[in-house]
């Protein structure tokens, strides 16, 4: 007999920075790991699955994620539940909202695009509370051509020079729908400092500590180690420019996904 199922997306936002990345690993503190202990309880052991949308790495953040959950019985209460669901999630950890799906709904291969950001700051130590968001380059960087820098990422560009252990037979080829490097008007906190940074992605896929890569080619671009034809030439097919600077990852947060 046909057993029916029940679908729902969830969207939460979390602080990474006690968290070894979303997926779960044996022996480790994960944001899925507390996802589903969560679930299991306030469901009292009935069944479910939960699939995200994406991994973030260790210590990455998320202002907007999302993950499916599946069921085989209704939720009754969408309100009820989340509140539940809040009260019983680890303070790092919010959902934000829920809504039904149908069966046809997939999230890996709905999510259209995402957003991700990169904040950081330059020039001195800042104070510890930072440390979770916000990345310090203690040198002196020269952010205009930073801005520069930036805008050459976007567009259709083979990235294989900012995928982390990359192979001859992966797909680099890929779309950068926006890339720009602004000022920080979005996260306000009284120990920031008065002037950060950001920098702004999206695309609809990116390759293992893409970004992170293309953060730290832009703080050697920044420091005068590398300039802006050595960006240019590391976007192009067959090229043998290595980028090896990966910034640290508590300074990237996925800002949004669109579906």
């Amino acid at each position: 007999m046909f057993e029916k199922k029940y679908y729902y997306l969830i969207k939460i936002q979390y602080l990474g920075y006690r968290f070894h990345g979303w997926q779960k690993q044996p022996n480790l503190k994960t944001v899925h790991l507390m996802i589903d202990r969560t679930l299991n309880y306030i469901l009292d052991g009935a069944y479910f699955k939960s699939l995200g949308a994406g991994r973030t790495d260790a210590m990455v953040s998320a202002n907007e994620a999302a993950f499916e959950l599946f069921l085989k019985h209704p939720i009754e209460d969408l309100n009820a539940f989340l509140e539940q669901f809040n009260t019983n999630l680890p303070q790092d950890i919010r959902a934000l909202n829920i809504k039904e799906i149908d069966a046809e709904f997939n999230i890996i291969q709905h999510s259209k695009i995402k957003e991700y950001l990169y904040l950081f700051t330059h020039g001195k130590k800042q104070h510890p509370f930072c440390a979770p968001i916000m990345t310090t380059i203690l040198d002196e960087l020269d952010i205009d051509l930073m801005k520069k820098g930036a805008l050459l990422f976007k567009g259709l560009h083979n990235f294989k020079a900012y995928c982390y252990k990359a192979t001859d037979t992966g797909m680099y080829n890929r779309e950068i729908l926006y890339c720009e490097l602004i000022e920080n008007n979005l996260f306000k906190a009284n120990f920031f400092p008065e002037t950060s940074y950001l920098l702004k992605v999206q695309g609809k896929g990116f390759g293992r500590n893409q970004i992170r890569l293309m953060m730290g080619a832009l703080i050697d671009l920044g420091k005068g180690k590398i300039n802006l034809e050595d960006i240019k030439n590391s976007l192009m097919a067959n090229n043998t420019f290595k980028i090896n600077h990966i910034a640290p990852a508590s300074g990237l947060i996925l800002n949004k996904i669109d579906f």
